[in-house]
């Protein structure tokens, strides 16, 4: 009964002791094997491995290709114009025993700490030997490709490979920011203001045509009247004058109806006159002036 128990427990320790020696390589990792606190293997395949089992630690990294945000940095381009830019970056981790020498148990976040900074340093350095335009406009791949560069040597220090650097905005600084769309506001507005200024000329101009044309108008047509009222009143004295000639009594008939018609209105000032004035001649008998001559 004892032996039996005895080899049980033989054959669960040994059970165990396989177990624990033995780990898997996933085909998105690699591994490390530690032995008290130093490498001793490096298992890139994937697939099943073996280590001493108690003693041995695995520590796994991953092998697929990772991005890294760079936050917001200012730049100053050879015009001294200050930008502000964000990136990324790609990067593998290729050597994982220089990645661990590098950054110890710090793992991946100590190595994109000194990643950022590796990529700060780059992104100035490259940013600030061009112009802002350059850096602004649309075909900057070449820039990328220069910090990309740039950062590849220091980065396989740490056991990392960059793949990629993208600069993904571009942007003045805030104070620059509001200096710009001021002075955007400003020229627009001046921009405006030349426009108002030479709408209100054309149409002073208009305007002044205008009162010319209507001065020439007015002017033709009361000349026109003029002529045609002077024509009118000659015709009228020309066939006054020829009836008079032709009639000279009823000529004097007519004069005094028109003189009653102006004397004999309503609202007229009294006439004091005697019964035997001239001007009651046509009044006091039918036969009208010939009557009275007699």
């Amino acid at each position: 009964m004892n032996r039996s128990v005895i080899l049980l427990g033989i054959l669960g320790v040994l059970g165990l002791g396989v177990l624990s020696s033995i780990f898997i390589v996933d085909e998105r990792e690699k591994a490390l094997v530690m032995r008290f606190g130093r490498v001793v293997n490096v298992q890139e395949a994937p697939g099943l491995a073996f280590k001493l089992p108690f003693i041995d630690e695995v520590v796994k990294y991953d092998d697929r290709i990772l991005s890294l945000e760079v936050g917001p940095l200012e730049v100053t381009p050879l015009d001294d114009r200050r930008l502000v830019v964000d990136a990324f970056a790609r990067y593998r981790i290729t050597d994982v025993r220089r990645f661990r020498e590098a950054v110890g148990v710090g793992n991946v976040a100590a190595a994109e700490s000194r990643l950022d900074n590796i990529m700060r340093d780059q992104t100035r350095e490259v940013l600030g030997q061009v112009s802002s335009n350059d850096i602004l406009s649309s075909d900057r791949a070449a820039l990328m490709l220069r910090i990309r560069n740039g950062a590849i040597t220091q980065a396989r220090a740490l056991g990392l490979e960059v793949i990629d650097v993208r600069l993904k905005r571009t942007d003045l600084p805030q104070a620059n920011l509001d200096a710009t769309f001021a002075r955007m506001r400003a020229e627009r507005e001046r921009e405006a203001a030349d426009e108002i200024a030479r709408g209100e000329e054309a149409a002073q101009r208009v305007r002044a045509q205008a009162d010319r044309t209507e001065v020439e108008l007015v002017s033709e047509a009361e000349r026109e009247a003029e002529v045609i009222r002077g024509e009118a009143d000659a015709e009228r004295n020309r066939v006054f004058a020829e009836a008079y000639g032709r009639d000279p009594e009823f000529f004097e008939f007519y004069r005094s109806l028109n003189a009653y018609a102006k004397s004999l209105q309503a609202g007229n000032s009294s006439l004091v006159l005697s019964p035997d004035n001239e001007f009651f001649n046509y009044l006091k008998s039918s036969d009208g002036a010939r009557a009275a001559a007699e």
